[in-house]
C-alpha cells in the first residue's frame, strides 16, 4: 500500500522533470533566459502610466478597506462583518462583470445610451501592446483596471442605504443587475460620448456643442448610486425597531479611519481622472484637498451650532466625505475659490438632508447614502456650472463667442443630474424586483436582524466573544 501511494507522486515528478528537460534541451543559457522572460512592447508615456497605476490602486483602496471600515464603524457590532463581506464580495463581482461586458458596453461607439454590445466582450481583441486613455498615452490594461475600480466602488456605496437588513444573496443580485441597467449606460452617456454630449448636431437632451462637465463621476458614481440607494432603502423597508431602538455607530473610530482612507484614496479618484501626470492632475488634487477640508469644518460648525449640539467624530468624517463627493465632478474645471464654495455648500446642504429632511420624510437610509452621495453629487454637479468660469478661477464652460453663458452651463449640469436621477431610480426598482423574485424577498427576517447578519448570513462574528 505504501508503494502504491508513492508511485503517482513519483510519476508526476518524473513527467515534470522530463518536460522541463525537453523545453531546455539544445538551448544556450542566454536562449533559456530569453524564453523564460517574455518581452513586452513599451510605448506611451511612462510618467502617465506610472501615475495611472498609482491612481487605480488608490481608488481600489477607497473600497477595500476605506469604504468597508467607514460603513462598518457606523453599523451595530452584530452587523459589522456583514458590511465588510458585502463590500469585499461586490469588489470581486464587479471585477468579473467589468471584464465580461462592462468595459466594452460602456465604451465609446454604439448609440446615445449604450456602447457597442459586441465590443470587448471578455476583453476580446485585448493585447498588452494596446494603448488607451484620452490621449493614448497609457496601456489599455491600466485603463481597464482604473475604470474597473470606479465600477467597483459605485454599487458598494449603495450598501450603506440598506445596511443591516438586506439578504446577502439579494445584495449581490441587485448589484449585478443595477450595474448592467444603470451604471454602464450612465457611464456611456457621461464619458463615452453618449446622451450627455450634444456633439455637432445636438440631441433631444443636449443642444449643439453642449456637454456636461463631470471629471470623475458626480453623475456616474454619486448621483447614480445615491438615488438607487434611496429606492432600495424604501423598498426593503425600515430596520426592525427603527427609529425607536438604539442604532448608534458601534465604533466611531473605525469610521474616522475609513474616512481618512477615503480622503487619501480620493486623490486617485479625482486627480487620476485627469489621465496624465500634469497640471490638470495637480489642480484636481489641490481643489479636492481644499473642498474636503472646508466641508469637514462646515459640517462641524453645523453640529456645533445646532441646539445643544456637539462636534462629533462621525460628523467630521461625514462632512469630509460630503466635500469629496461634491468636488468630484468639479475637480477638472474649478479653482481654489470655487472649491471653497463647493465644500461649504455641500456640507450645509448635505447636513440638512441627512438630519432634518430624513426625519421629516421618515425613510431609513441607514448610513445617509442619499443625503451625502446623491445630494452631494447634485450640489457638486450644479455648482460646477457656476464655479467653472475664469472670473472665479475656473477653466471655462459654455460660451457664446467670447461671452460666458453661466446659466446655460448650469442648465446642462442640471439636466444631466435630473436624467441620472430618473434613469437610476427606475433601474434600481427593476433590479430590486428581479432580485426579490429570485431570492424570495430581499429583506432579512426579523429574527436575522435581531441576531445580526454576521451570524445569520455568514456564520461568523466580527468580534470574538
Amino acid at each position: 500500500m505504501k508503494t502504491k501511494r508513492k508511485l503517482p507522486l513519483f510519476a508526476m515528478i518524473f513527467v515534470l522533470a522530463g518536460t522541463m528537460f525537453s523545453l531546455t534541451t539544445g538551448l544556450s543559457a542566454d536562449e533559456v533566459t530569453t524564453k523564460a522572460v517574455p518581452t513586452w512592447e513599451t510605448a506611451g508615456d511612462s510618467g502617465d502610466t506610472a501615475w495611472m497605476i498609482t491612481a487605480a490602486v488608490l481608488v481600489l483602496f477607497m473600497t477595500i478597506p476605506g469604504l468597508s471600515l467607514f460603513y462598518g464603524g457606523l453599523v451595530r457590532s452584530k452587523n459589522y462583518l456583514s458590511i465588510l463581506v458585502q463590500c469585499f464580495a461586490i469588489t470581486c463581482l464587479m471585477s468579473f462583470l467589468w471584464i465580461a461586458y462592462g468595459y466594452g458596453w460602456s465604451a465609446e461607439g454604439g448609440g446615445k445610451y449604450f456602447g457597442d454590445f459586441s465590443n470587448r466582450v471578455f476583453l476580446n481583441g485585448y493585447s498588452s501592446a494596446n494603448m488607451s486613455g484620452p490621449a493614448d498615452t497609457i496601456p489599455e490594461s491600466v485603463w481597464i483596471v482604473f475604470q474597473m475600480t470606479f465600477a467597483i466602488i459605485t454599487p458598494a456605496l449603495m450598501v450603506g442605504a440598506f445596511a443591516e437588513r438586506m439578504k446577502f444573496s439579494a445584495v449581490l443580485i441587485f448589484s449585478a443587475i443595477w450595474f448592467t441597467l444603470s451604471y454602464i449606460p450612465i457611464w456611456h452617456m457621461a464619458w463615452g460620448g453618449g446622451l450627455f454630449h450634444g456633439g455637432e448636431s445636438g440631441n433631444w437632451l443636449m443642444g449643439e456643442g453642449q456637454s456636461v462637465l463631470d471629471l470623475a463621476g458626480g453623475t456616474v458614481v454619486h448621483i447614480n448610486a445615491g438615488i438607487a440607494g434611496l429606492v432600495a432603502c424604501i423598498m426593503v423597508g425600515k430596520r426592525k425597531g427603527f427609529p425607536g431602538a438604539q442604532m448608534k455607530p458601534h465604533a466611531a473610530g473605525l469610521t474616522v479611519v475609513g474616512a481618512s482612507m477615503l480622503w487619501v484614496g480620493w486623490f486617485g479618484f479625482n486627480a487620476g481622472s485627469a489621465f496624465t501626470a500634469g497640471t490638470d492632475a495637480g489642480n484636481a488634487m489641490l481643489v479636492t484637498q481644499i473642498a474636503t477640508a472646508m466641508a469637514a469644518l462646515a459640517w462641524m460648525v453645523c453640529e456645533w451650532t445646532k441646539s445643544g449640539g456637539k462636534p462629533t467624530a462621525v460628523g467630521l468624517a461625514t462632512g469630509a466625505v460630503a466635500g469629496l463627493v461634491a468636488i468630484t465632478p468639479a475637480s477638472g474645471n474649478v479653482g481654489p475659490v470655487g472649491a471653497i464654495l463647493i465644500g461649504i455648500a455641500s456640507a450645509v446642504i448635505c447636513f440638512w438632508c441627512s438630519t432634518t429632511l430624513k426625519q421629516k420624510m421618515g425613510y431609513d437610509d441607514s448610513l445617509d447614502v442619499f443625503g451625502v452621495h446623491c445630494i452631494g453629487g447634485i450640489v457638486g454637479c450644479v455648482l460646477t456650472g457656476v464655479c467653472c468660469y475664469e472670473w472665479i478661477g475656473g477653466s471655462g464652460g459654455a460660451m457664446d463667442e467670447q461671452t460666458p453663458l453661466m446659466g446655460t452651463q448650469v442648465w446642462i449640469q442640471l439636466k444631466s443630474a435630473l436624467f441620472t436621477l430618473a434613469w437610476s431610480a427606475i433601474a434600481a426598482f427593476v433590479a430590486l424586483k428581479i432580485a426579490g423574485a429570485i431570492t424570495k424577498g430581499i429583506r432579512s427576517s426579523d429574527e436575522s436582524q435581531e441576531q445580526g447578519l454576521d451570524l445569520t448570513d455568514h456564520g461568523e462574528s466580527g468580534y470574538s466573544s
